[in-house]
């Protein structure tokens, strides 16, 4: 079995249009929950939502080409030019038929197929652009990424809710483990601020309603906690084999230690009490691992009540001492499909800052919500092994763990 090292990444969400400027958000304690601006939420039961700012999908592809791709591919796009910037890999650097790329997303181009349903109610077949498919179908972030960058390996998608962007990580280091590939790409991506995502969310009572104070929005593990915050972004990372890393020089960020995957088989969107669904997934990680000292944990912390609780009991039950621990979602929203890349991408990058990102807007505690939630302010600290959790819809479950 191959080990699997991390030589690049690159992200993209409502704090910053690349990993630096994110991160030093994210350690500041800035959000970018907002009024929506995509389209008119006015009249909306929930107004607010954590956009991308000031994105221009020039910058990725030529104008005559983006309307094949929806946003998420935009998106996903931007994160891994940085993601292979980052890895300074050069064309004879690795064999491409070798070099493959793992994309994820929770919905994929719900913009465009809003879009294109209504224009076929009202102007009939004509209504229909030839690229609604292709712009809007979940594996084109995968396929746009090995076409523009000469992918020639494995070719993958991974569609599992909220879980998404994490399994792409998964699968892409199984395949380098196996020997199928020597490096990947592994890219999780999601855009669904348009209305029917937006009302679908609420519907479900999903969603934070404070549209007076979107700054105030999302609170995870706070005791006065509504609801996610819809939010859009990508995040991205090189995966390599050790031996294809040592052999180009590649400055190497993390080792990938460990993962594991789980099923709760119990509801569609509830979580089984206590996460017990994701307490396997976990301590399959830290088995793999070799059950190393965690030293931070960055949690799905969604924001709304019953994840947070449970995610907080699960922990209690896994760890002698749990380990300080916080969620970005207060700063970036939920981004659904790409949340489990963005935060692995941010996992990544406080282990080798040895900065902890805050858990913004955390008031006060609940009394059975009594953890190391590092409240507002980043804190240093020494880490040396640092893992990341996410549970989606479905009941899906993982986690991933990596070390220096």
């Amino acid at each position: 079995m191959h080990e699997v090292v991390v030589t690049g990444y690159g992200m993209i969400n409502g704090v910053g249009n690349n990993a630096e400027e994110a991160f030093n958000a994210l350690l500041a304690g800035k959000t970018g929950v907002d009024i929506i601006s995509h389209f008119d939420a006015s009249d909306e039961k929930v107004q607010i939502a954590c956009e991308v700012k000031n994105f221009n999908p020039d910058d990725v592809m030529d104008k005559k080409e983006q309307k094949k791709a929806d946003r998420f591919i935009h998106l996903g796009l931007c994160a891994v030019a940085e993601a292979m910037k980052r890895a300074n890999i050069g064309d004879d650097d690795i064999d491409r038929n070798r070099f493959g790329v793992c994309g994820a997303t929770g919905i994929g181009g719900l913009p465009n197929i809003e879009k294109n349903v209504i224009s076929s109610f009202q102007k009939g077949a004509k209504g229909v652009s030839p690229f609604f498919v292709p712009s809007t179908i979940t594996n084109m972030l995968s396929g746009f990424v090995s076409i523009y960058h000469d992918l020639r390996g494995p070719n993958l998608s991974s569609t599992t809710a909220c879980t998404a962007g994490l399994h792409a990580i998964t699968e892409a280091a199984k395949t380098i483990m196996l020997g199928g590939a020597d490096a990947m790409v592994a890219v999780g991506a999601e855009a669904c601020i348009c209305p029917i995502g937006v009302r679908g969310f609420a519907n479900m009572n999903a969603l934070s309603t404070r549209n007076d104070d979107p700054a105030h929005a999302s609170r995870p593990f706070d005791k006065d906690r509504d609801g996610f915050i819809l939010g859009e972004g990508a995040g991205a990372l090189i995966l390599e084999s050790l031996e294809s890393a040592q052999k180009r020089g590649a400055k190497i960020y993390a080792k990938l230690l460990g993962f594991g995957e789980s099923a709760d088989a119990h509801h569609i969107t509830t979580p089984l009490v206590n996460h017990e669904g994701a307490s396997r997934a976990i301590k399959a990680a830290l088995d793999m691992a070799g059950n190393p000292m965690i030293d931070y944990i960055n949690a799905h912390g969604t924001s709304t009540y019953y994840n947070d609780l449970y995610e907080s009991k699960m922990f209690e039950g896994i760890f002698e001492q749990v380990p300080p621990l916080s969620s970005i979602k207060g700063s970036t929203g939920h981004t659904l499909g790409a949340a489990g890349a963005i935060e692995a991408v941010v996992s990544v990058m406080a282990l080798n800052a040895n900065m902890m990102p805050p858990t913004i807007n955390f008031e006060e505690s609940s009394d059975d919500m009594q953890l190391d939630y590092i409240p507002n302010k980043a804190r240093a600290a020494q880490l040396r092994t640092v893992m990341s959790t996410n549970y989606g819809f479905g009941g899906t479950n993982g986690a991933v763990i990596f070390g220096k």
